[in-house]
């Protein structure tokens, strides 16, 4: 049999963040996946490729998968399992040979985005799939219209990031053995409802937000009526524990204490909520930047916020109208001056200034 190599080589650099474009009516089961790395959860697309869903659920039924590996990685690029061969150690020269030309070509129209999962095909073979299958860790562009994509990752991304970059020997075969160890098919879980999506935007003033770190707390009151959308997005982060773990990364003192940026997470960000990492369009007011007022961080683009919030410190006339205001301190003030005073490396301090957990609560009496 032709030895089965997957044309993966070129890759692409950067990571993406879209998921792979749904069917029009949503797919009624999930696959679950579970592995000695942690568990992969799959939704599965039975519109675009019915005869591969039908034959991949079969197979979970059955714990077809259970016992095989993901034998193949390429970094960053894919993992491939689904081979009954990757069972027995004696037949190691044969992984990626097994399973194959059971399936004949379906819709090829769905993109091999992030998360996507595709069938395997000998080259050259259009209708050689089978129980092998593929896990797109980035986007794979060059892929398209070549692979039938029959799913996607609902959650375990993680878990393929962490597999995909396992050491590998001259074939990209990986050295160590990742199992799957139970495999669940389930029906698809409702979409999650973000908190505060169906929040009327007067309301949002009725919260607030305490940060904790580990030089004190910080207490926040929000301005709906000048910035919903930032105050809503700030809202939803601290809520889902988004910037738990998150440091204060930028100090300069007399003007700002900057933080929230979630590259600085102490854990990866949730594959879930990356919805929430699109830009606001800015929502500017005549509101100053004087001490204690709570703004939004942006690069050159006035619509660029995204995660990152700062606290004035002293009046800056020159931020007035070109930052979106959205909050204020109401308490803790003191932790805010004692947070400008720690020693940096330029703007950077030298040792973290981290937050521990952001609680929201409901101002009492609104």
């Amino acid at each position: 049999m032709k030895r089965l190599v997957l044309i993966l080589w070129v890759l692409l650099s950067g990571i993406g963040l879209g998921s792979v474009e749904e069917e029009s009516e949503l797919a009624a089961k999930q696959a679950v996946l579970k592995t000695d790395r942690g568990t992969i959860i799959l939704d599965l697309y039975p519109k675009a490729a019915p005869n591969h869903v039908a034959a991949f659920q079969k197979r979970i039924r059955e714990g077809f998968y259970v016992g095989t590996t993901f034998h193949r990685v390429i970094r960053f690029g894919i993992i491939q399992g689904g081979d009954p061969f990757t069972r027995d150690l004696e037949k190691k020269g044969q992984y990626g040979q097994g399973g194959l030309f059971e399936l004949k070509a379906e819709s090829k129209k769905l993109p091999h985005k992030r998360g996507a999962v595709a069938a395997v095909l000998v080259p050259g073979e259009p209708d050689s799939a089978g129980s092998q299958f593929f896990i797109c860790v980035t986007d794979q562009v060059q892929l398209d219209g070549k692979y039938t994509v029959f799913g996607r990752v609902a959650g375990g991304m993680d878990v393929v990031e962490e597999i995909s970059q396992l050491p590998t020997d001259d074939q990209q075969h990986v050295t160590e053995r990742v199992e799957i160890t139970a495999t669940a098919e389930r029906d698809r879980p409702p979409p999650e409802v973000l908190p505060f999506s169906e929040t009327p935007d007067e309301e949002l003033a009725n919260y607030r937000v305490n940060i904790s770190t580990n030089l004190g707390d910080i207490e926040l009151t929000f301005l709906p009526e000048l910035a919903p959308a930032h105050v809503r997005r700030f809202l939803q982060f601290a809520e889902l524990g988004l910037y738990d773990g998150t440091i204060f990364h930028r100090v300069v003192p007399f003007f700002v204490i900057q933080g929230g940026a979630m590259s600085s997470r102490k854990t990866p960000f949730p594959e879930k909520y990356t919805e929430l990492l699109t830009p606001l369009k800015a929502e500017f007011s005549d509101r100053p930047h004087v001490r204690g007022i709570l703004s939004m961080a942006r690069g050159d683009d006035p619509d660029g916020a995204v995660d990152s919030f700062f606290i004035v410190l002293e009046p800056q006339e020159s931020l007035d109208g070109n930052y979106t205001v959205f909050g204020t301190v109401a308490r803790g003030i003191d932790t805010v001056d004692g947070i400008s005073q720690v020693p940096t490396l330029g703007e950077q301090p030298v040792s973290p200034v981290r937050v521990s957990k952001m609680t929201v609560t409901k101002i009492a009496g609104r």
